[in-house]
């Protein structure tokens, strides 16, 4: 694998990491919320957002690395 691919493993491998502990804290927070329903609604939405980009992080590294 080229340096170049290397690096961009490594950042889309980092921002994967990045996204899916977001959506945990999003869905733990959202979780413990009671008296704010938009609130914890909000934080539902963020966290869906999350894991859209979480599937696409995926499918970018398993072509990067020619899955």
């Amino acid at each position: 694998m080229s340096d170049d691919k290397k690096k961009l493993e490594e950042v889309l491998t980092h921002s994967l990491e990045v996204e899916e502990d977001l959506m945990r804290t999003y869905l733990i927070t959202a979780d413990n919320i009671h008296e704010d329903l938009e609130l914890k609604n909000r934080l539902e939405n963020f966290a869906e957002g999350n894991a859209k980009r979480t599937d696409q992080l995926i499918n970018e590294l398993k072509e990067l690395k020619g899955e």
